[in-house]
């Protein structure tokens, strides 16, 4: 059974990157050297591997990863530092008066 990870890297300019992959070593690779000139992550380097997650199912790994990718940095930053309690309160919409 293959294994997919959805990660979030941390940029140089302190913005995150979530991304998916079937290999996260080889993948958090090509970020670091560069591979792809086009990528988010390309001008942000170094970057650091701050999170990632496990998935047996693709269609769950890309769900997850474009929910992901609409969270606000604080949202992410919750997850990345294992505060859950705080998700509930950062996934409410803040509307104006």
């Amino acid at each position: 059974m293959k294994t997919y990870y959805v990660y979030i890297l941390k940029c140089s300019d302190n913005t995150y990157y979530t991304g998916i992959t079937s290999n996260l070593e080889k993948r958090f690779f090509e970020h670091q050297q560069g591979k792809h000139q086009e990528s988010y992550t390309y001008k942000r380097r170094p970057l650091e591997l701050v999170f990632y997650a496990e998935f047996s199912e693709v269609g769950f790994a890309i769900d997850t990863e474009k929910r992901i990718k609409k969270w606000s940095k604080a949202k992410k930053e919750a997850l990345i530092n294992d505060e859950y309690e705080k998700l509930p309160n950062l996934a409410k919409k803040k509307f104006k008066k």
